[in-house]
């Protein structure tokens, strides 16, 4: 199979990438950035897959919700208006979004069939997966990823927390109550190589067994042998984020109902043992 990742050089691309190449498929690396390049180096893939977005956990000025807004729904919007003019394009479609479309709640608990929330971020991945559904027009099967926090080194969430966790610095985030629904790397990248094997329609990105960031912190804290004694309040996420505080504050209990429904089977269930097979 030959797969064109748009956004191959980010924390997630550069590992689906490799795992595509181990099983015997062909990688090619594309860059939203030139959406025209892009459809062009799509020609002849089976599948199509887009990553590439601006970061969302940076302070929230204006100019960089306008770099979330642009890379997630212009740039993908100009890639296939120039994806309907090449020859031999995929097959498929398959695009990321996050665990931010359900909104924020402390008492709900979200599955793929649930609405969206209002806020900013909400309101981006709805328009997001718009753009992506857009591909069916093509005639391309479409399947969208929604993530939640990723584990794994060399980046995402446990490359921002580790280096306070070892220094003994890490501590409970405001209430604590809030949930953070995560996924092992190894398991977000079986869950794309699925969506790519054939799966439409949305997959929740999460493993099946949620934790409030209390007991997130705990096990972070067990996992590298240093207490977790230095609370973090509300305020601060705010000075680190801006407007964007709220997702660390807040968070959401996202179950994937549906990515079980389709076969795939964890290999990281559990939060201490994932934190464990990363870090031991």
């Amino acid at each position: 199979m030959r797969v064109t990742i748009l956004g191959a050089t980010g924390f997630i691309g550069r590992r689906l990438g490799a795992a595509l190449r181990a099983r015997g498929d062909v990688a090619v690396e594309a860059s939203l950035r030139d959406p025209l390049r892009a459809a062009q180096a799509s020609a002849k893939s089976d599948v199509v897959v887009n990553l590439a977005g601006a970061p969302v956990s940076v302070r929230w000025t204006e100019a960089a919700k306008r770099a979330m807004t642009t890379s997630r729904v212009d740039l993908p919007r100009a890639y296939l208006d120039a994806l309907a003019h090449v020859e031999d394009r995929p097959r498929a479609y398959v695009s990321a979004s996050g665990v931010g479309y359900y909104g924020t709640s402390l008492t709900q608990t979200f599955v793929e069939s649930s609405g969206p929330g209002r806020d900013f971020l909400a309101r981006l991945c709805v328009a997001w997966e718009a753009e992506a559904d857009r591909a069916a027009a093509l005639g391309m099967r479409v399947a969208k990823v929604r993530t939640g926090l990723v584990l794994g080194l060399g980046g995402g969430v446990l490359g921002k927390l580790l280096p306070v966790f070892r220094l003994g610095a890490g501590g409970v985030v405001a209430s604590g109550d809030q949930w953070y629904s995560w996924i092992h790397l190894d398991d977000q990248i079986g869950i794309y190589l699925q969506a790519i094997d054939g799966t439409d329609g949305v997959l929740n990105a999460a493993a099946p067994n949620p934790v409030t960031n209390r007991d997130f912190t705990h096990a972070l804290g067990r996992a590298v042998g240093r207490p977790t004694l230095f609370p973090v309040p509300a305020f601060a996420a705010t000075i680190m984020l801006g407007e964007g505080g709220y997702i660390l504050t807040e968070g959401q209990r996202v179950l994937p109902e549906r990515t079980l429904g389709e076969g795939y089977a964890f290999r990281h269930p559990d939060l201490d043992e994932a934190l464990k097979s990363l870090l031991a």
